[in-house]
C-alpha cells in the first residue's frame, strides 16, 4: 500500500512447546528464550524483514510513546505502549493476546506507529498519543492508514458492570454486551472511534476474536499462553 506494510501473526509455524505452541513471540511469558528468539527470526524472515531491524516494546498498559530512530541494540527496551518512527525499513512490533494491536502509517510522510491498546491503555489514551507523536514527526491524520489486528471482541470480553461503566464514561463506544447478555467492553470499537475522532479515515479491523479462535493466543481463555505480534513498516 504505497510502501506501507502491515502484518499480524497467528500461533502457527514456530518452535515453542505446549502451552506456548507454536509461534510465541512474547519474551516475558515463561517460554524458552531460545524458542522465542527463533520464532522472532522466523516471523521476521517470513515477512522479508531483518530480525535485527524489528523494534519491540516493554509493554505496561500505559500511554507512553517512544520515538524510535534505530533498534534498541544493547540499550534497555523502554516501558512504553506505543512506538513511532520516521525511519523507512525499520519495523515496529506490538505483542498481544486479547488486547488490540494498532498499526498506523502515513506512507506519504514516511511515518509509522504501533500501539498496544488493552482496556487500560485505551482508557489512558495510548492510541491518540501515538497519533499525536506521528503528527509531530510530520504525519497528517487524513493520510494515516490504520489497521487493528485480532483481539477479544465485545461479545466475549465480559467485565463487571462497574468496570464497563467506568470505561464507557471515558469512551462510550466501548460499551458492549456479551453474546450471553452480560456487561462487556469492546476495546477495538473504542480504538476505531478514537481514530475517527482524530481524523483517521482509512481504518480496518480484523474479524478474528482471539478468545473464539483456536488459531490465536488468548490470555483470557488460556492464561498461560503465547503472544501474537503485529508489525508495521515502510519501504
Amino acid at each position: 500500500m504505497n510502501g506501507a506494510h502491515f502484518a499480524f501473526t497467528d500461533r502457527w509455524g514456530g518452535v515453542s512447546a505446549v502451552p506456548y505452541e507454536e509461534l510465541n513471540l512474547g519474551g516475558a511469558v515463561g517460554d524458552d528464550p531460545d524458542a522465542v528468539r527463533t520464532n522472532r527470526e522466523l516471523a521476521a524472515k517470513s515477512l522479508g524483514l531483518d530480525p535485527d531491524r524489528v523494534v519491540w516494546m516493554n509493554q505496561v498498559h500505559g500511554a507512553d510513546v517512544a520515538v524510535v530512530t534505530a533498534p534498541w541494540g544493547d540499550r534497555p527496551v523502554p516501558e512504553v505502549d506505543a512506538t513511532v518512527t520516521a525511519e523507512r525499513g525499520l519495523a515496529l512490533a506490538v505483542l498481544t493476546a486479547d488486547c488490540t494491536p494498532v498499526l498506523l502509517a502515513d506512507p506519504v510522510a514516511g511515518i509509522a506507529g504501533a500501539a498496544h491498546a488493552g482496556r487500560p491503555g485505551m482508557v489512558a489514551g495510548v492510541v491518540p498519543a501515538a497519533v499525536r507523536a506521528m503528527i509531530e514527526l510530520g504525519a497528517e491524520p487524513s493520510r494515516i492508514v490504520a489497521r487493528t489486528g485480532p483481539a477479544v471482541c465485545g461479545r466475549c470480553y465480559e467485565v463487571p458492570e462497574t468496570m464497563r461503566a467506568e470505561v464507557a464514561a471515558v469512551e462510550p463506544a466501548a460499551h458492549a454486551e456479551t453474546s450471553w447478555g452480560t456487561p462487556a467492553v469492546d476495546v477495538t470499537a473504542a480504538v476505531h472511534t478514537q481514530l475517527q475522532r482524530l481524523g483517521v479515515r482509512d481504518r480496518k479491523r480484523s474479524p478474528a476474536c482471539t478468545l473464539e479462535s483456536e488459531d490465536h493466543f488468548s490470555y483470557r481463555r488460556d492464561r498461560t499462553t503465547g503472544r501474537l505480534a503485529g508489525y508495521v513498516w515502510l519501504d
